[in-house]
């Protein structure tokens, strides 16, 4: 195809594009040209109810008591640190990102829609998770969504880790989440469909687009897809390690952490996973699977 041919094409695909996003707005439906990308993540990825729902209840089976205060790390938007503030008028939350933007959005549509007593209790710190400053003598630090995957090299995460430990105070308890299986280290697509409504609707791709087995480096990208033909792709790419459970539960112990324990999902009648974490020294063999790491002394 000549170049004036590719750029004739480009165009009218443009063009196209620009209509549906206009029909779309006009019905007050997701395109790719009105959706925002950190509410498909949260429609798609997050279930931020569910996570402070095993959180707030492994910590009480730990200490017997309620946690307080809350750290979450990689924050992202902070939408978990929002969710536990909401659920007691005394719990507060500190939540660490390096992405002002990102954060930016979270204060602009989570912080801002709280009341004067629940923006007190909240704080979004544009900081870096291995220099967390004030953000010490916490309850809970949370890593989630598998954001710790960044540090590469089993120093770098074992230097995570005692900076985590060293953050919580006397009964803290670090919760950090996992995923695995055989095809975890494939280079693969899922495709997911997500309905939040009437003209809400979307496909969630993830894409696990390279993985090298020498070095367990991967890289994955999340793409939308929209009812109007729209996309949105290379919403969000990450360059992770992929770490095995048992190097991560001796990189806990080598930081310094004497109880380690892996959360495995029990299993409805059907034998699909019913949502209720235990902790367990063996888990079953399946070629996905996401669990907990819950870490403290």
């Amino acid at each position: 195809m000549s170049t004036q041919a590719m750029s004739h094409k480009s165009s009218r695909h443009k063009k196209i594009e620009l209509k549906a996003a206009e029909k779309a707005k006009a019905r007050g439906a997701f395109s790719a040209a009105t959706a925002d990308r950190h509410e498909l993540y949260q429609l798609s990825v997050q279930n931020v109810e569910a996570e402070i729902d095993f959180v707030d209840d492994a910590f009480k089976d730990i200490r017997g008591r309620h946690a307080v205060l809350l750290r979450e790390d990689f924050c992202g938007t902070g939408n978990t640190s929002t969710e536990w503030i909401k659920r007691r008028s005394t719990n507060r939350a500190v939540g660490l990102d390096i992405d002002q933007p990102t954060l930016d959005w979270g204060l602009e549509h989570h912080i801002d829609a709280l009341s004067d007593d629940e923006k007190s209790r909240i704080s979004l710190l544009n900081r870096n998770v291995l220099e967390p400053g004030d953000a010490n003598g916490v309850d809970i630090v949370l890593a989630m969504n598998f954001s710790y995957w960044l540090f590469k090299t089993r120093d770098d995460l074992r230097h995570y880790f005692r900076t985590v430990r060293e953050s919580l105070g006397n009964d803290g308890v670090f919760f950090l989440d996992h995923y695995g299986g055989s095809e975890a280290m494939t280079e693969t697509k899922e495709a997911k469909q997500i309905d939040d409504g009437p003209g809400r609707k979307f496909t969630y791709v993830w894409e696990q687009k390279h993985f090298n087995p020498i070095t367990n480096d991967m890289e994955c990208r999340i793409h939308f897809k929209f009812p109007d033909k729209t996309r949105i792709k290379d919403a969000f790419t990450y360059h992770w390690r992929l770490w095995s459970l048992v190097e991560i539960q001796e990189l806990l112990r080598e930081a310094g952490f004497s109880q380690v324990h892996v959360y495995w999902e029990g299993e409805d009648d059907e034998g699909e996973g019913n949502g209720e974490y235990e902790p367990t020294t063996e888990g079953a063999a399946d070629p996905a699977f996401i669990n907990y790491i819950v870490a403290y002394d």
